[in-house]
């Protein structure tokens, strides 16, 4: 167990002010001060009792300079965590006996004071107060878990609002919880610190287009400077909240911001990522045909009905549309009913092919 007056009286030689805590060795003794409380030329002991009649300050200055992450970015992430920066020490310390609890993206984190120490705990957000069937204590567990959703599919995107569920991360200390929130949002730390500080060195779309070589250079193709349209729907397909946890940085180019909103995510997007390059290049080639006139007799509720299912499929809707609800025009059994009025044998809506002005 360290001794933390004694700690404290060593590091007075060279002066400690920190969240309230002030404490120097003078020429007349020691020097210690907190809110509500200075003294000056006391003995070593005298300075060890009032330590210790204060010890919520002086375990709180010991936990973040021997226990926490040194390193600027680890350290701000797990001060915000406990809103360092907005309460003093012994409100912070009369929450974390209950414990604190702030989101990152799906990752609910709690901390809670551990005899001056912190510990911490992750779970999905949506399970903040449940009991899930499987805990660990392994931060690198978080790659894992990350790779695929709840059905047991790929993630490609670690930031998709599709975290698995049924997990949690106990008992973690300052160093774990930040090696388990990596895990699961690589980068979002480090990127989330360096916009605090002014330092968030973006990418806009002209920048990471031009770039592009290989099968992905026929996105160079997409910036001719002719308008940004493209750009505008390559991220409010990609780039919205219900798609991406980040909140969208870049724009165009330095000057020239996008018409869709960025996202209300904590952590920023400083770049289009590769998912966002490899669906514009598939973009591109699609939107270089020709646009021609098809000629379609629908109902209005046809009309209407076709609407719904682009909706309901780009939105993710499809599956949570009960088989029983015809009311709703992506229902299975209307689509199939509408298939298989509209549809000629070949697959062609209205009977229309694809290719009918070559006919």
């Amino acid at each position: 167990m360290v001794d933390t007056a004694a700690a404290l009286r060593e590091a007075a030689r060279d002066g400690v002010d920190f969240d309230g805590l002030r404490a120097a060795r003078t020429p007349d003794g020691f020097r210690f001060a907190v809110p509500g409380t200075s003294a000056d030329g006391l003995s070593a002991a005298a300075f060890d009792e009032l330590a210790r009649d204060h010890r919520a300050y002086v375990d709180n200055w010991l936990f973040w300079h021997a226990d926490a992450p040194q390193a600027e970015a680890e350290w701000a992430f797990l001060r915000w965590l406990e809103r360092a920066d907005d309460r003093s020490v012994p409100e912070r310390y009369d929450r974390l006996a209950d414990g604190c609890t702030r989101e990152w993206g799906q990752v609910a984190v709690t901390v809670r004071r551990d005899d001056g120490r912190r510990r911490y705990a992750l779970r999905h957000v949506d399970e903040a107060d449940a009991a899930p069937p499987s805990t660990y204590t392994d931060p690198y567990e978080a790659r894992r878990l990350r790779k695929v959703d709840d059905d047991g599919d790929y993630r490609p995107l670690s930031t998709a609002p599709t975290l698995p569920h049924g997990w949690a991360f106990v008992d973690l200390d300052a160093t774990a919880v930040v090696r388990a929130i990596d895990g699961f949002y690589p980068a979002t730390i480090a990127n989330w610190h360096r916009e605090r500080e002014g330092d968030l060195d973006v990418t806009h779309w002209h920048d990471a287009v031009s770039r592009q070589t290989g099968i992905y250079g026929v996105v160079r193709t997409w910036d001719r400077g002719e308008g940004h349209d493209h750009v505008n729907w390559v991220a409010e397909a990609c780039c919205a909240d219900s798609q991406c946890l980040k909140r969208r940085e870049w724009g165009y180019d330095a000057e020239t911001p996008l018409d869709v909103a960025g996202g209300d995510g904590v952590f920023p997007c400083r770049e289009p990522c590769s998912l966002v390059i490899a669906a514009a290049r598939t973009w591109t080639r699609l939107e270089s045909e020709q646009s021609r006139t098809y000629t379609f007799d629908l109902t209005p509720s046809e009309k209407e009905q076709l609407e719904g299912i682009v909706d309901a499929v780009a939105d993710g809707r499809v599956d949570e549309i009960r088989d029983g609800d015809t009311s709703d025009g992506a229902n299975r059994f209307r689509a199939r009913f509408l298939r298989a009025k509209l549809f000629d044998d070949d697959g062609n809506l209205c009977g229309v092919p694809t290719d009918a002005d070559a006919e």
